[in-house]
């Protein structure tokens, strides 16, 4: 029977689960030899980076031990079969602690997983740990009174972006290949444009959302996390497919996202429109070079540019009033009793939405669904919209979600509408958005662009995606780490 040869821990560590995945199928790395590797790491690395709030040491040890010796027996079968995985602390794992970021739930523990969840067990993957999300993932930033903050994996005194900042943050300092994040207006776009990796937020019901409360009115997303796009498409691959629990995800078909990639490619034949920032809002110097770098890359793969007006695109007050009705609907009878110990920030929120009638509610629906007509209109004639991620890079580990952000020199009164304008249009749409390290600022900060797809052409995002991220990969993809 073949031996697992030991592979240095830095290797396994920032392996691509890609590679992971066809070492372990050949008998040539150990389950157990990668689990014990990330593990290692995520207790080196947790008390500088703080992306933790619960670590699964003796649980996911059996289980690789037990895919080890499945391996053995010729048995092995699933998709991820002895990879290691992370899932946001706000979506239900079973039998492991849950706080949703939340003292209030600082010792829950679900009784079963969330459909995403269970597809990646199912698969074969391994639970390693829960990442740290701001409470009730209603935030930008990841900080929480439960934890405190999550400080970004290139700079300890940036903000890891949020609300998947543990996610992000464990991502790009190797911890392990494969995240569950959650994305309800930028949640996994923004922390992997902060920390240099890969999110995705899918098309609506592409990933079954068996959490969320109003599964008719959804705009959020369980999503994956990775450090490159083959990655994303092998974690999507085992996460889709339709479930009773969601009725947007009913008779969407599951797709081989990661079997039918082609690696490499061109985008000849591909129109793409771009735009900077809508109409009014910033831009820092660097990010706008970044992106002017990007486009050459496009045009140089043989796509045609079409530049986009901003217009109609700064829909910040729109997904204000739905976003912060529904938390309203969820949480103000906990903030009522209970709000001397839940986040002022999330309080802030509620207190934003206390006056909104149902007819302001409903207009903002109108204009949802406008918004969403205006993007499928321009993406009948043109195959994809290219934007940046962020209209920055990480903003400082304690900035105030209501207090001004800086750039480049000029502070502007609101961190959402100012800093990542370009996610929260698409959370609405329900259109496919991937975010991918493209460059850095002149602190050597990551900075991320955002690719659009058609709304279910998921699969022509992730090939698309995969192609500029071979023509125009960062030089330098993950941080120096020393543990």
């Amino acid at each position: 029977m073949k031996e697992f040869p030991v592979l240095p821990k830095s290797e396994i560590c920032e392996m691509p689960a890609t590679t992971m995945r066809r070492l372990v199928a050949q008998r040539e790395l150990s389950p157990v030899e990668i689990v014990e590797a990330v593990l290692r790491r995520a207790d080196a690395l947790q008390p500088h980076l703080n992306c933790f709030i619960t670590l699964c040491h003796e649980q996911a040890l059996q289980q690789a031990r037990e895919a080890e010796q499945a391996l053995m027996r010729g048995e092995a079968s699933g998709l991820l079969h002895g990879l290691p995985f992370t899932v946001k602390d706000i979506v239900d794992t079973a039998n492991v602690r849950t706080t949703y970021g939340s003292l209030l739930h600082r010792d829950h523990v679900p009784a079963k997983d969330a459909v995403a969840v269970a597809r990646m067990r199912d698969a074969g993957a391994i639970l390693i740990g829960k990442t740290t999300s701001s409470e009730f993932g209603a935030k930008c930033l990841t900080d929480a009174p439960l934890f405190g903050s999550t400080r970004n994996a290139w700079n300890a005194s940036r903000t890891s972006g949020g609300s998947s900042g543990g996610a992000a943050a464990s991502m790009a300092a190797g911890i392990a290949p494969l995240a569950i994040a959650t994305d309800g207006g930028g949640s996994t776009r923004i922390p992997a444009a902060c920390n240099g990796v890969v999110g995705l937020k899918q098309s609506l019901g592409v990933v079954p959302h068996s959490q969320v409360q109003d599964a008719f009115g959804n705009y959020t997303y369980v999503t994956p996390t990775t450090r490159n796009v083959a990655d994303t498409a092998l974690m999507l691959q085992a996460m889709t497919g339709a479930h009773g629990s969601d009725p947007w995800s009913l008779g969407v078909p599951a797709q081989r996202y990661f079997d039918d990639l082609q690696a490499g490619g061109d985008l000849c034949g591909k129109r793409i429109l771009f735009c900077a920032a809508p109409a009014g809002r910033p831009i820092a110097a660097d990010v706008a070079s970044a992106f002017e770098a990007a486009l050459a890359t496009l045009q140089s793969m043989g796509a045609e540019l079409v530049p986009m007006s901003g217009e109609g695109f700064d829909v910040e007050p729109v997904w204000r009033v739905i976003n912060h009705t529904s938390w309203r609907g969820r949480f103000a009878p906990m903030a009522e009793a209970h709000g001397d110990r839940m986040s002022p920030s999330l309080l802030q929120q509620l207190a934003l939405a206390e006056h909104v009638d149902g007819v302001a509610f409903q207009q903002a629906m109108f204009a949802r669904t406008a918004l969403f007509r205006d993007v499928q209109a321009r993406l009948e004639t043109h195959d994809f919209i290219f934007t940046p991620t962020l209209s920055r890079t990480a903003l400082p580990i304690d900035q105030d979600l209501f207090g001004s952000i800086e750039i480049d020199g000029t502070a502007y009164a609101e961190v959402r509408a100012n800093w990542f304008p370009w996610t929260m249009p698409f959370n609405l749409t329900g259109h496919p958005a991937i975010s991918l390290p493209c460059g850095a600022d002149r602190d050597g900060l990551p900075i991320g662009m955002q690719l659009v797809g058609r709304f279910r052409e998921d699969a022509q995002l992730l090939q698309a995606a995969a192609s500029l991220e071979a023509a125009h990969r960062p030089a330098n993809p993950l941080p120096v780490l020393a543990f």
